[in-house]
């Protein structure tokens, strides 16, 4: 069988996130005993403890991102978790709405889809997660609203030249992804706000 481009990359960013958790977590589980040991305190402890989270959250955050996806169920649970933890001493606070589990794949499109509308809260901001009958809408508010209309002109399959670099990877990820799952992305854009349907 073979493997396309979108697919090779999500099952590359699936294996780096996968490699990575282990031993960022045993760091973490390190940095706990120490604490309990006595044998470092201090600032210097926290900081630390606190980029080690940081790093945790980010990885399980780019593990439904960027990953694999499929028809498989991802509990709630799981997802809230995970923008808990990304929200912690983040410029951007996450809220998912959704009362239900949903498959792996509609968790990716949100996940892409709050990627998207981060690169575009410059001074942060919040991405509120929707989801009512199938249907998906994402929201980023934020004091200052800032879109390079040539790069979302991509998210809903426009034509566009805007060069992808490694940091708005998600802006040509979100539309193949859709397109893998029969989805149209949408957008409404304003000063105050920038609102994606899928």
């Amino acid at each position: 069988m073979g493997v396309d481009n979108a697919n090779l990359a999500a099952l590359v960013g699936s294996r780096i996130c996968h490699d990575l958790i282990s031993p960022v977590g045993a760091i973490n589980n390190g940095l706990e005993l120490l604490g309990m040991a006595g044998s470092m305190s201090g600032p210097e402890l926290e900081l630390i403890s606190d980029s080690v989270a940081n790093a945790n959250a980010r990885i399980r955050f780019f593990r439904i991102a960027f990953g694999a996806a499929g028809d498989q169920q991802t509990p709630r649970a799981e997802i809230v978790s995970v923008l808990e933890d990304v929200s912690k001493g983040g410029r951007i606070q996450y809220q998912w709405s959704p009362l239900e589990g949903c498959t792996r794949s509609e968790a990716r499109l949100a996940l892409l889809s709050a990627l998207c509308l981060e690169s575009a809260l410059p001074y942060g901001g919040t991405v509120k997660i929707f989801c009512a009958d199938g249907k998906w809408t994402i929201v980023g508010e934020g004091r200052k609203v800032t879109v390079d209309d040539e790069l979302w002109a991509r998210v809903s399959g426009g034509s566009s030249n805007a060069e992808i670099t490694p940091a708005l990877v998600q802006f040509a990820l979100l539309p193949e992804a859709a397109k893998e799952a029969g989805r149209t992305v949408r957008l409404e854009l304003n000063l105050e706000n920038i609102t994606m349907q899928f």
